[in-house]
């Protein structure tokens, strides 16, 4: 269904000298550097699938998003969504996706819902049995009905994104890009849209790409992610698999009776460990041990601990899917090619 390969993105940016005289001899005199937001993307997306789309800000999410799109026109590479360049066949393509950005919308602000909804339909050429039916599959789905006659400047967050959902969703997209499609909603309008949303995947087999800062978005709606950093690739896989090969930190965060006593701790002697297997964080009293949990098993490391210091309280925690990236991004665990 999409199909990228090497995409890369670069932009002019301007640089000048600081201050007054900085500003007159750009004018005349301009220096420029490369700066690449995309580099060298490659991936393929399957039919029917929701791929997570992830990275920190400024990782090149939006750009790639844009190119995916149609918006922006890539450097080089090639880009084909359903047999189609996007940017090439702009018209034709617009017809056969469907995007939701979550801190912008696609309504009318005046216009009650249904009446937005009429507008669409006239756009898509949609012909009225099958606007009617999908009407009727999307008040299913999403629950528009309580607000379908409100205009949409009185909607609520939630309920807006449950509207603009529906409207990128209106003309029967093959491809759907949802671009934070829970931020700023609450916990349970969170659950509710990740419901409607694999729903609809479920029933239309509406291939999904998902860009979010909600690791529980992907948990919940993603077999598989994309994680990008500076442009490049770094990781593509399942988040089972990215869980069994990186989740092998283990956190220890020990109180005990003298703070001081933590120097004792000498995890290079007791086990052979380098500086890259583990991490010892003082903090206060007690201490935050991280390690590799497939060097030493959790076991041998507690009663070491136990053994070693007086210990007043322990606690032990798993790295989570979020602490996980946390760590790539800090370049703590090294991914595989």
């Amino acid at each position: 269904m999409i199909e990228v390969k090497d995409l890369k993105k670069e932009f002019k940016k301007t640089i000048k000298d600081p201050g007054l005289s900085g500003s007159v001899k750009s004018l005349f005199h301009k220096k420029t550097e490369t700066v690449k937001a995309v580099d060298g993307l490659t991936f393929d997306v399957a039919e029917g699938e929701i791929l997570g789309f992830i990275g920190p800000n400024g990782a090149g999410k939006s750009t790639a998003i844009k190119m995916l799109t149609g918006i922006l026109t890539p450097t080089s590479g090639t880009l084909k969504i359903n047999g189609q360049i996007p940017y090439k066949n702009r018209k034709q393509y617009v017809k056969e996706i469907g995007v939701v950005f979550g801190q912008r919308t696609q309504l009318w602000w005046d216009l009650p819902l249904t009446e937005t909804y009429s507008v669409l339909k006239e756009i898509y050429m949609i012909d009225e049995s099958k606007f009617k039916d999908r009407m009727e599959f999307l008040n299913e789905v999403l629950d528009l009905q309580e607000f379908i006659k409100s205009p949409v400047r009185t909607l609520s967050l939630g309920q807006r994104m449950r509207a603009d959902i529906a409207a990128s969703m209106l003309h029967s997209p093959k491809v759907l890009f949802l671009d934070e499609p829970t931020i700023g909603l609450d916990v349970v309008v969170k659950d509710n849209i990740r419901k409607a949303i694999a729903k609809i995947n479920k029933q239309d087999k509406t291939t999904i790409i998902l860009t979010t800062h909600d690791l529980n978005d992907i948990e919940t709606l993603c077999e598989r992610i994309v994680m990008i950093d500076k442009g490049k690739m770094v990781y593509d896989g399942s988040l089972m698999k990215m869980k069994n090969t990186y989740g092998k930190i283990r956190e220890v965060d020990v109180s005990l009776f003298d703070g001081n006593s933590a120097d004792k701790i000498k995890l290079s002697e007791a086990f052979g460990l380098t500086c890259e297997d583990y991490d010892i964080e003082k903090k206060g009293t007690g201490l935050v041990l991280k390690f590799d949990s497939s060097k030493v098993n959790m076991t041998d490391m507690l009663n070491y601990i136990l053994k070693t210091v007086g210990v007043r309280d322990i606690a032990v925690k798993e790295a989570d899917i979020e602490e996980i990236i946390r760590m790539i991004y800090r370049s703590e665990v090294k991914l595989s090619e």
